[in-house]
């Protein structure tokens, strides 16, 4: 999966779901797939801190039954960026449609 997609699906997952753990995460989004995607942590985490590092999720520390776990949310650049990703996504899909066609 290119890391791009794997961005869009990620902050399509934290829209969806609100604010949620990395576990979380990775359930929604095998969960939101039916297990097309069914990625593993070492791929998941990498790349929900990257989105935090170009401010597009935040996190913060939760604790859940004397559980710490990392609580992550979309932020308002991360909702701008969806929408503009889900676009480029849609002319992609759609040249790659009339490609195949």
């Amino acid at each position: 999966m290119a890391h791009g997609h794997l961005d869009l699906l990620l902050l399509a997952v934290l829209r969806r779901g609100g604010p949620q753990h990395g576990y979380a995460v990775i359930a929604g989004l095998r969960e939101a797939s039916d297990g097309a995607f069914d990625l593993p942590e070492g791929t998941v985490y990498p790349a929900l801190h990257k989105l935090e590092r170009d401010g597009l999720v935040q996190s913060e520390w939760s604790s859940e039954d004397g559980r710490k776990r990392r609580v992550y949310a979309l932020t308002g650049a991360g909702r701008t960026a969806l929408v503009a990703r889900k676009t480029e996504w849609a002319m992609f899909r759609s040249g790659v449609e009339a490609v195949l066609a």
